[in-house]
This record gives C-alpha cells, structure tokens and sequence, in this order.
C-alpha cells in the first residue's frame, strides 16, 4: 500500500535530487529519507529512483509515480483542510426533519442562535410527523429527527401514570427537550368555554377533531380511559385547520401547548384537561452522527430553545 508520507519524500527526493538535500527540506535524516523510499519500493514492487555516484535519477515508475503524487497530495491537502473546517465547525451541513408544530416554534430559535454562533454551518429543514421522521433518520435521510411519544394519561393530582410508552428509540441517541400537555380546543359558544378545568369525560358526547395519526390514537386511547369512545368527524394534520373547524362549532379537540404558541385561536377557547395527556418531545440522531460537531452543535441548540 503507498502511504502519502512516502509520496512526500519521494517529491522531495525527486525535486532536490538527493536523499540528504530531501532530508533537509523534510527535517529529517538521511537514512530516515533512503528507509523510506526502499518500503515505497517494495510496496509498488519496481525500482523508482537509479542511484550512480555522479547522480541519482528517476526510473519510468518513478517518473509516473511523481506525477501522480503531486494530485493526490493536493488533494489529501485540501480533504484534511475541508475536514478541519467541519471539526471546527466552520463548515458543515445538518440535515434536520421536524413535525410541523416543533418546525415553528423550537426550530427558529435554535437555527438563528446556531447560525450566529458557527455561520459557516448550514441546515435543511424537511417537516414529517413521527413515526416517519425516525424511519428516515434510520434510512440515513437526515441526521437530526425532532420527534415526539405520547405518555400515557397522567393524573396530576397524584403524579402517577396510568401506564408507560413503549421504548422505540433503544438504537438512537435521544436528546430530551420538553415534556408538552395537551389542552382542550372548544367553539368559544361551548357550555364549558369558561372553565378552568375540564375533565375528559365531560367531552364524552361531542363530535372531535383529530390531528394526525399518532395524535389521533392517543385521543382514542385517553377518552377510553375516561370511559367513552371519540367520535371523530374529522382528522387534519394541519392544526390551524383543527382550530378553523373548532371556531366554526363542528367539534372540539386536543391540541398540544406547543402548537399554540405559534397559532391565534379564533372563535375558540382552550382549557386545561385532566386527567393531563402529555408528549414527550425529543431530538433524535444516530450515536455515530453525534459525535459529528456540527450535529452535536445542533442538539444543543435545540435544547436551549426548548428550555426558554
């Protein structure tokens, strides 16, 4: 195998025309500098130089061998510089996936304070919904997924959990950033708009509005718990689109808090639901990708926004 310390000092050698003068140009010695050159000679399997005592001389391998050495040598130059740059991150790109409600609130903050600390680093933004997002971090579509799993209904009164998610992240780093309650969407004309608290089974005969598929699952899952079946007229993964048909009177719904922040409600009014429904919402990446600084950089980002 050529190795590229032995390029260079065949270069050396080549352009100052003995093994002392290369020795002086490397900042080695003589006998280092005609060691080395007998292991690229036996690694190609070919003389490269023709020694005499008036001169030393390339062979035709040597000649072709020099040529080529100055191209890759360049390019190893340039690889272990782009290489540095990204370790240092002065370079490198992130390909981030989030659901659409982390897209508007956490992303912003977090892309604006990493562009400010390292703006030779560049991230894409692509929006898909958990389960997808994690199955094109494993596909190697991305290397960050904001993610997140419904807990299971939770009574804040004792602290306790009805029961626990199942574990689907056991091959992937996860990164915790914000645990998120979900509140109750109702027409603002409803008959429990004004309370404070609502209790799920209170919403036992009401036509509801579901949001995506793993939302929707867990709507049906926390109003078993209280006894009762959802009726579910209608199912959006848009939630400006839940809020639109909960403000026209054609149901109520779940939402969760951070998917307010970014949404004025018109014509409806949240309340808080107990017993309390949370989500946990996490950055996801792959062990090898976080220790790549650019993506590790991200992480922490992220965090510092979910925790303001």
């Amino acid at each position: 195998m050529i190795e590229a310390r032995h390029l260079r000092v065949l270069r050396a050698v080549a352009a100052t025309g003995s093994f002392s003068a290369a020795a002086r140009e490397l900042g080695c010695t003589q006998p280092a500098v005609s060691q080395q050159m007998k292991v690229l000679e036996a690694s190609v399997g070919t003389p490269l130089l023709i020694r005499t005592s008036r001169e030393m001389r390339l062979t035709q391998a040597g000649e072709v061998l020099v040529r080529h050495a100055t191209g890759i040598l360049s390019g190893l130059t340039a690889a272990e510089e782009e290489v540095a740059a990204i370790a240092g991150l002065r370079a490198g790109r992130v390909r981030l996936v989030s659901f659409p409600s982390g897209s508007s609130t956490l992303v912003p903050a977090a892309l604006a304070a990493l562009r400010a600390a390292h703006p030779g680093t560049r991230v894409s933004l692509v929006d898909a919904e958990p389960p997808r997002s994690v199955e094109m971090l494993r596909d190697g579509d991305c290397d960050v997924a904001l993610a997140f799993r419904y807990d299971s209904v939770h009574d804040d009164s004792t602290g306790e959990s009805t029961g626990g998610a199942a574990e689907e992240w056991g091959d992937l780093v996860v990164r915790p950033l914000l645990s998120d309650r979900l509140v109750g969407l109702l027409p603002e004309g409803h008959r429990l708009a004004g309370a404070d608290t609502v209790s799920i089974a209170d919403l036992a005969d009401e036509s509801w509005i579901a949001g995506c598929p793993r939302c929707r699952h867990q709507l049906v899952d926390a109003c078993e718990k209280a006894g009762f079946t959802p009726r579910i007229d209608f199912a959006t993964d848009d939630y400006p689109a839940v809020i639109g048909l909960v403000g026209a009177g054609l149901g109520v719904a779940f939402l969760p808090e951070l998917a307010m922040e970014s949404v004025l409600p018109k014509a409806a009014r949240t309340v808080t639901v107990e017993p309390a429904v949370r989500r946990e919402i996490v950055a996801l990446t792959l062990p090898d990708l976080a220790r790549v600084p650019a993506v590790a950089a991200t992480l922490d980002q992220l965090e510092r926004a979910a925790a303001r």
